[in-house]
């Protein structure tokens, strides 16, 4: 395996401290082996799969509306140009 050269900074409440350092002692594991055996063995179920993919469609559907509206407002934009450039005209 190659040497640990990165750092993930994980925050947790003293009592979570306490306890993720009292399972990694029972174990026979230090705190960052238990934290990378922890993350890498970590598979979400089948409902959190379908939660993380409504999510991501969610989101996707948010960013093409954002995108929509962007678009109307500068439709609008423009032609309150426009109105105001021929209003001006008919001074």
């Amino acid at each position: 395996m190659a040497a640990a050269t990165e750092r993930i900074v994980v925050q947790v409440t003293p009592v979570q401290k306490r306890a993720i350092a009292s399972t990694a002692k029972k174990l026979g594991l230090n705190v960052s082996e238990l934290m990378r055996q922890a993350a890498q063995g970590f598979t979400p179920s089948e409902d959190e799969q379908e939660i993380l993919a409504l999510v991501e469609r969610v989101n996707a559907s948010s960013q093409e509306a954002n995108d929509a509206l962007d678009d109307a407002l500068s439709y609008v934009a423009e032609s309150n140009k426009r109105l105001a450039t021929m209003a001006g005209g008919k001074k």
